[in-house]
């Protein structure tokens, strides 16, 4: 029960960042700064936290440059009308360099982290007291975001109008929706999440400030987007597996040392086997023969994703 807590701890990093890029490819925009903006956060959040010696100034620093970061892309994409996935590389070029050039001087520097914090009488159920309720606040609101990401997206009128925005903008503005408006929100709103994910790594699993702290964490995020069909769940579960399978790949190298440059690249060959498996057309009709479970089982990318939406 341990290791599977310790696993379900450690994604939780990826847990943010794969919800605040669905939340951002569900309303058409994709930020592909991700990998940029998780490492400024976690610099930015670990200074402010050892600088103000408070964690909660530090997660919000981090939260706040993430989403200005994200409005950044929103902007471009939407006023200036710009490339996505251009304008997304330059960002992430930009925060990456921006956190190595401000945080030299924070590198093996001690600093403040996420206190543990068993929930009461929660956290003394068998099995699921371990494995849920004997974390820190970090931990948990990795489990709420999921689950809030799910009902707003699939059982509120908002979470609907969401999905019009990414899916059928022109259809949506048609009926009153304000496209390019939402947009913008949901783009910031999944930049803040992103911002959590990086204040996670340096204050919470990491706790401190190093080069290359989060490395390909962004990129990993990016792509369970696409493993986990946009749809909040299948979204975590990617992250849950991914970390499991790190950690098996790490058994088998103490007893497979000459193995050790492949076993180190066995969950990502493993997740492309995945992503290449979810998007064959036998998937797509298991998701028709059981049509409540359609929305988990096969989940297709916004139709309007990367594109600008312009108003004629």
């Amino acid at each position: 029960m341990d290791v599977l807590a310790g696993i379900i701890a450690a994604a939780a990093p990826l847990v943010y960042a794969t919800i605040g890029e669905t939340i951002s490819e569900k309303a058409g925009v994709v930020n592909l700064s991700l990998d940029g903006s998780i490492l400024l956060s976690a610099m930015v959040g670990f200074a402010a936290a050892f600088t103000s010696g408070s964690v909660v100034v530090g997660f919000l620093a981090a939260i706040g440059v993430s989403m200005a970061v994200a409005a950044l892309v929103a902007f471009a994409s939407i006023e200036l009308r710009l490339n996505q996935i251009a304008v997304g590389f330059v960002l992430f070029l930009l925060a990456r360099q921006l956190a190595l050039f401000l945080g030299d001087s924070y590198v093996g520097e001690p600093g403040p982290k996420v206190p543990a914090w068993d929930i009461p009488l929660l956290a003394d159920i068998p099995v699921a007291g371990t494995l849920f309720f004997q974390h820190n606040l970090s931990v948990y609101g990795s489990f709420v975001v999921v689950v809030l990401a799910y009902w707003y997206i699939y059982r509120t009128r908002r979470g609907l109008e969401l999905q019009g925005v990414g899916e059928r903008p022109e259809a949506a503005f048609a009926r009153g929706v304000p496209v390019n408006r939402l947009r913008y929100v949901y783009t910031i709103v999944g930049g803040g999440l992103v911002g959590l994910a990086g204040a996670a790594v340096s204050l919470d699993q990491i706790a401190g400030w190093r080069e290359n702290l989060t490395t390909n964490l962004g990129w990993i995020a990016l792509a369970f987007v696409i493993f986990g069909g946009w749809h909040p769940f299948r979204v975590a579960l990617a992250c849950y597996l991914y970390r499991g399978l790190l950690y098996v790949a790490g058994e088998f190298q103490v007893q497979f040392p000459d193995w050790v440059q492949v076993l180190t690249q066995l969950p990502f060959l493993l997740m492309i086997l995945a992503i290449t498996l979810i998007n064959t057309e036998w998937f797509h009709r298991l998701g028709d023969r059981f049509p409540r479970w359609r929305n988990f089982l096969a989940s297709n990318a916004p139709s309007g994703s990367g594109t600008a939406f312009v108003r004629e």
